[in-house]
This record gives structure tokens, sequence and C-alpha cells, in this order.
């Protein structure tokens, strides 16, 4: 489980920037925020799948996913959704015709939204229905529904976006001021405005929140919070992971985009 929100302005200086918070079973074994072997991809890991919840490479490509929440538990025998991350910042595709081919394969897997960057285009895939979504320049979020599906904690996070001032580097500053503070924010939903997915209330409750804290879910809670932005030419990735006993290490990346 995973929400994600971004402001998309493909033509000013800094096209995307991007929040998002990974929520997981703290026993599920993870690597923080590295470049993996190669060199090129810079991303989180997860151990037991290989793949990863948010990454990017050396060309400035972006992937990330969540999950889509469903009432009956995820089939194990399933590939890792976090595979279809890695394997768009492995490959050369560009955004259109990689979701074209995941779409395709997508009932092999458990339910999943994928967001994917090129460079060019900001695109979406939601898995249930196959749907292919271009986005148009503005405030985007996702959480475990489909796309811009207003739960409460995705309308906290746009509007926390959509209160950043229009000059860009205005906007950057105060994105970098605020940005872990936003994420952090544990603010339960009330009741009248939860979503029904199926899941019993107190759990619904819990995951109702930008910040899955520790006492709202002891076995699960949100693992890692990160700040994203990609430019023309570089690129800053800020992750601060959370452990269950605490603030883990927060890891800050700035490199230059290398063309292809």
């Amino acid at each position: 489980m995973c929400l994600l929100a971004w402001s998309w302005q493909p033509d000013s200086t800094t096209p995307l920037l991007l929040l998002s918070n990974r929520d997981e079973y703290w026993e599920r074994p993870t690597q923080d925020l590295h470049w993996w072997p190669g060199n090129h991809i810079l991303a989180g890991k997860d151990e037991r799948g290989g793949g990863t919840w948010l990454g990017v490479n050396r060309f400035g490509h972006m992937a990330a996913l969540t999950n889509y929440r469903m009432p009956t538990p995820d089939a194990d025998v399933r590939p890792s959704r976090g595979a279809l991350v890695r394997a768009f910042l492995e490959s050369s595709m560009d955004a259109p015709a990689y979701l074209s081919m995941v779409a395709h394969s997508a009932v092999a897997y458990n339910p999943f939204n994928l967001l994917v960057y090129d460079g060019r285009s900001l695109l979406g895939l939601e898995s249930r229905s196959r749907r292919i979504i271009a986005f148009a320049p503005g405030i985007g979020a996702v959480s475990n529904a489909d796309f811009n599906v207003p739960w409460p904690k995705l309308q906290r996070l746009q509007h926390a976006l959509q209160s950043l001032p229009e000059q860009p580097a205005a906007a950057q500053t105060t994105l970098r001021k605020h940005w872990l503070s936003w994420l952090q924010d544990t603010t339960l939903a009330p009741d009248h405005l939860l979503p029904n997915t199926g899941i019993a209330l107190d759990w619904e409750r819990a995951l109702s929140a930008i910040f899955v804290a520790k006492e709202a879910a002891p076995r699960y809670g949100t693992r890692c919070s990160s700040f994203l932005r990609i430019g023309h030419r570089n690129i800053e990735f800020c992750c601060q992971s959370h452990r269950a006993q605490g603030p883990g290490y927060q890891r800050q990346f700035h490199f230059s985009i290398v063309p292809r």
C-alpha cells in the first residue's frame, strides 16, 4: 500500500515534483534508497520480490507503483508488482510503449496502479481495467484505488501541493522545507469520509492517514517517505526511512541526467 502525489508541469524548468509514502508490513525485508549494481537505478529495494515501489534511472526516467486495495488477500503465487517498476527503469522503452505492453499482461499480477515518466510524458496504468491515462499538467495523486479517487488523505496531500508558490524556485524551496512534515501527517479521516473497500472499519480508519503510525497499526505502517524532483538536466531524490521503533536514515541524492 502506498501513496503518491505529484505536480506535473511539463513546460516548466522542473517538469515533475513527486511525494510518496510506502506502507508495508514491518517484517518485510527492505533496503533503503541506494544505487543498484550497475549504477543506473536509484531506488529502495524489496528484498523479497526483488523490485521496488519508486525509482529513477540516470536517463531521467521514473516509475512508481501502488497496490489496489481489495477485501481479499493478495495471491502470493503471482509475480511481484515491484518488478514492473524495475523493468521500466532497466528498459529503453518510452512510457506509452511500456504501459501498452504491461496492460496486456496485467491480469497476471495482483491489482496495481503504475505511474511512469520517460522525460516527456507522464502516464498511468490501472491494471484492473487496463486503462492508460495521459495526465494533463497539474496536481495528481493515487493511493490504493484508481487515480485521483478523492480519498481524504489524497485530498490533504494534493491541497499541500496546490499551496506551492507559482514560481518554480520558490515552489522547490517550500517543498524542500515542508515535504517530510506533510508526509508524516497522522490525521485520521472521520468515519463518514472513509472509503468502503471491504476491509474492517478499524483497519480502514488506520489506513486513512497520510502517515500510518505504529500506534494505529502495530504490525504495519509507513516504512519510507520520499521527495523527488526531476528537472530537464538533473534529479534530486530524498528519502526518510521509518523503523518500527522510530525514524531511520535520511538519504539524499543529486545527480545529472545522462543523455541516451
